[in-house]
């Protein structure tokens, strides 16, 4: 049995209370989802600028009743402290998730994400501590490796910040380290890589890569790709994150406990790859996407050209085996799309 499948049986005769900020985001969304259906009682936290009340529904609809109501949502904003108090009340765990993401969007408004990703993971800090949560595990980034050039990525080694978003996420860690050494509170720090699956908002000029080609293609849509398409990431399935965070917040190990650990699978992708696997999984199904091709334009600024993470430090600390490589993890993304866009191509397809 694996840490995963063995802390899973732990929790669902063991319910505790969790916190999962930005619980109405994709991320947050499916962290809710799993802790549910392992009769967890759940406070979330979220002001909707970036979740949507559609995903809890969602999640509503996936879970029984009883295990709806162990779940407690408190509309609000991590940049009041007021809020931050209030829902930390009564946690046992703390799942950040809430932040203001996407590096073009810090680009063009740098003021709003500093904001929130530091002001507003500050005041989470103060309240969690307060409240005495047994951990803290926060959102990290893979962007602050910023210009370091070396592959694979290792948690001990970072450069440059490519962008004001990276700037946040570095800043974040730095606090959480703060936190640590000054009030002995225990963080983790999980840096995600380009996390893909159900519940990812195709729409919007910041709407992550795999479900905004996705819904173009479905959508007889044109699909642009910034650069050469040879940029790389290790895309990593959401299921991998929801484990993750909860190998995180429940590690046994002393030395698990304030550290920061790459979330991904080892698997380096490129763009015009991940474009051959989408039109491979929708084609079928879509016959208009055969022989589709994708245009080509400039780069984009503060994008990081080659991404892939060493995993053997979340593996050998926290247990982190992912259930999901790229292939199997798209199946199951484009399968979700797929429903809940068909409507929406069905009445696109044919456009010119």
């Amino acid at each position: 049995m694996s840490a995963y499948q063995d802390l899973q049986a732990r929790l669902a005769t063991e319910p505790s209370t969790w916190l999962i900020t930005g619980v109405a985001g994709f991320i947050g969304s499916n962290l809710l989802e799993r802790l549910l259906t392992l009769n967890q009682r759940v406070v979330g936290l979220d002001n909707f600028a970036t979740g949507y009340q559609h995903n809890l529904d969602a999640v509503k609809a996936l879970v029984s009743a009883e295990q709806w109501a162990n779940f407690r949502f408190i509309e609000g904003d991590i940049c009041d402290p007021e809020a931050c108090r209030n829902a930390c009340i009564g946690v046992d765990y703390v799942l950040h998730q809430a932040a203001l993401g996407s590096v073009p969007r810090s680009i063009e408004n740098p003021i709003a994400t500093n904001a929130t990703n530091i002001g507003g993971f500050l005041n989470m800090l103060v309240a969690a501590k307060d409240a005495n949560v047994r951990r803290f595990v926060y959102a990290a980034s893979s962007s602050t490796y910023g210009d370091h050039p070396a592959l694979p990525k290792v948690e001990e080694n970072i450069g440059k910040p490519l962008s004001p978003y990276a700037v946040t996420k570095y800043v974040n860690e730095l606090y959480a380290d703060v936190f640590a050494r000054t009030y002995g509170f225990k963080t983790i720090g999980l840096r995600y890589f380009n996390v893909f699956g159900p519940r990812q908002n195709p729409d919007g000029a910041y709407a992550a890569v795999i479900p905004k080609w996705t819904a173009a293609l479905l959508e007889n849509e044109p699909v642009h790709i910034n650069g050469d398409g040879e940029t790389s990431r290790d895309f990593c399935f959401v299921d991998n994150a929801v484990q993750a965070n909860l190998l995180a917040a429940t590690a046994q190990d002393p030395d698990a406990a304030n550290q920061v650990y790459n979330v991904a699978v080892g698997d380096r992708t490129t763009l015009n790859e991940l474009y051959r696997y989408l039109v491979e999984y929708l084609a079928p199904t879509f016959p208009h996407i055969e022989g589709s091709a994708p245009i080509y334009r400039d780069f984009r600024a503060g994008d990081v050209r080659q991404s892939l993470a060493d995993i053997g430090k979340a593996a050998r600390l926290l247990g982190y085996a992912p259930s999901h490589r790229i292939g199997a993890g798209l199946k199951v993304a484009t399968a979700w799309y797929v429903r809940n866009l068909h409507d929406r191509a069905a009445s696109t397809v044919g456009k010119t």
